[in-house]
């Protein structure tokens, strides 16, 4: 009977290195599924907002579509016109996308 109890907590001893385990492996799906493809699109947004040039058609912050008309690299301000006469100035880093490299939706 003693023996059938050793037996038993011995196999519960050796349920925690594999629980260990099997958290870490978790974590790493999680990692590599989650938070690697927000980090790589992240990455891809500041390259966009770093390379901006005057006349890039873009998507500001809300939705709002615009022709960059003016940079100010000092206080980090992107001009962008949305109506013919219509200036609005947003900071650099609610410019998100280039409208010409969207696809349309079929």
């Amino acid at each position: 009977m003693n023996t059938l109890v050793l037996a038993a907590q011995a196999a519960q001893g050796g349920g925690m290195g594999g629980m260990l385990v099997m958290m870490v492996v978790i974590f790493a799906i999680m990692w590599f599924f989650m938070v690697r493809p927000q980090q790589k699109k992240q990455k891809k947004i500041r390259e966009f907002q770093n390379s901006l040039q005057e006349g890039t058609k873009v998507v500001c912050g809300g939705g709002i579509f615009g022709t960059v008309k003016r940079i100010d690299q000092a206080k980090n301000i992107v001009e962008v016109e949305i109506a013919r006469g219509v200036v609005i100035s947003v900071d650099r880093s609610y410019v998100f996308a280039d409208v010409t490299q969207q696809q349309p939706n079929a």
